[in-house]
Parts: C-alpha cells; structure tokens; sequence
C-alpha cells in the first residue's frame, strides 16, 4: 500500500480554521473552503476535517455546513467531531464522506461495530488521543480516570472493526518538533490496520520519520499550513518529484 500524507484542518464552532497547541491554544488560519480549494489544486491523497468544538457543546456533527463543504472537496474526505450515531455517518456519506472519525466515542464498541457492519471497516476511523511520549504515553479518553496503554486500546479498537487509527499526540500538539517515533513503532508493529501519524510534524522530513517509523499515513495540519520559524500561513504540499522521494526514503 503506497504511503499517504493528509493534511488535518481544524474547525471550531464559529466555521473557522483553527490550529491549536497542545489542544488549546488556537491560531486563525483561515476560511475552510479556500483552503480546501488550494488543497483540491495540490491534488493531495486525502484531507480530514475534525470539529473540534461539536463534541465538547454536545451537539452532533453541523450536517449543512459539511454539505456545503464537501460540494468544494475533490478529493477522498475524511470527518470528525460529534459523531454518535450510525445515521449520522449515513447522512454525510449521501453527500461524499467516505470516512468517520470518532474521537469521544471510540470507546463505545456498540456503535463502533454499528458503524463497521453498515459501511464497512474501511470507512471507520478512531481517533485515540495520548498524552506523554513513547513508552510513558497513555491515552487520554473522555469520561475514564483510568490510565490506559494506547498499544492495548488500539487493539481492541481493531477487534471492534476500526478499520484505520489516527494516533494523535496531546503533548507535541502543534509543536512542530516531531512525532513521537516511538510510541508510532509500538503501535504500528502490534497492529494489522493502517495507523496514522498526527501532532508534532512541521516540515516534510518530519513526514517521511512517521512513515518510516511505520505509519501507513503522515498526517498535519502545522505542515501543510505554516511556514517558517514565524509560522506564516501558506497553504503547501509535495510536488509530485517530491512526493516520489518522501516514498522512496520512507521505504529505505
């Protein structure tokens, strides 16, 4: 399976892109359409879209404004945030998401197996939040004061039809440092579904380690956002030469 690099865009309740440090903190980038618009141009492998506010309010995913949205996306889409029931994912496939991201409710395996048995695996994406590095890291799940080993909850994540995990790192969260290599070899070498890699990249050396380290996706949203030491918003991707090269030293 070629190897895959996703830009992450943040949405807050306000519809606008936003990109946070660990978790909070949040800078404007910009409108979501236009910078969707440039990503269709760039012709990337696949974008993701998160809500970051509509699990945090309680309420379920903004139906009309994705409709909107994914009228402007040409390429594969991938969304999350407030996600709690299988109609929901029925609803934003009618108009072209192809993947569900559940966060908060990644740890409910009724609904999980629901979503898996009506779409299909491939369409099932949990995002598992951890907070620390390598071997110390544990993940952070809503609503559980109980420490648990991200390598342990993934496999469970996987026997309850997952078919894909975003390993989103808490503590390097808009650091724009690096991943945690570590904690993506324990996964990723326990695992039989694709793992994502996201928080902490912030150029596309940083990419080509998390692919390396096993990662079947380099996902970001600093990179594909920001340039430069003052974190200038612009808006890039690998040319195709370069994409070419990151996959050949990912394999290396």
């Amino acid at each position: 399976m070629r190897k895959r690099l996703i830009p992450v865009l943040l949405i807050d309740e306000k519809h606008r892109l936003v990109k946070t440090v660990e978790f909070g903190e949040r800078t404007y980038v910009g409108d979501p359409f236009n910078v969707v618009r440039l990503f269709n141009e760039k012709e990337v492998d696949e974008i993701c879209i998160l809500d970051i506010d509509a699990a945090k309010k309680g309420r379920g995913p903004d139906i009309g404004f994705m409709r909107e949205l994914a009228t402007e996306c040409f390429m594969p889409l991938a969304y999350g945030g407030g996600i709690s029931r299988l109609e929901e994912c029925e609803e934003l496939n009618r108009f072209g998401v192809e993947k569900f991201v559940l966060g908060s409710r990644a740890g409910d395996p009724q609904l999980l197996k629901a979503i898996a048995a009506d779409m299909g695996s491939q369409a099932l994406v949990a995002c598992v939040d951890v907070k620390g590095r390598g071997s110390a890291a544990t993940c952070v799940q809503p609503n559980s004061h109980v420490p648990q080993d991200p390598v342990e909850f993934c496999l469970r994540l996987q026997d309850f039809g997952v078919g894909e995990i975003i390993l989103q790192s808490l503590t390097l969260d808009g650091k724009r440092s690096g991943y945690d290599l570590e904690l993506i070899k324990s996964v990723t070498s326990r695992l039989s579904v694709p793992v994502v890699a996201l928080g902490g990249a912030g150029n596309y050396d940083h990419l080509t380690e998390g692919l390396r380290a096993g990662a079947s996706a380099a996902a970001s949203g600093s990179t594909f956002t920001f340039v430069g030491r003052l974190r200038a918003v612009l808006v890039n991707y690998p040319d195709p030469e370069m994409l070419e090269g990151m996959e050949r030293d990912a394999h290396a």
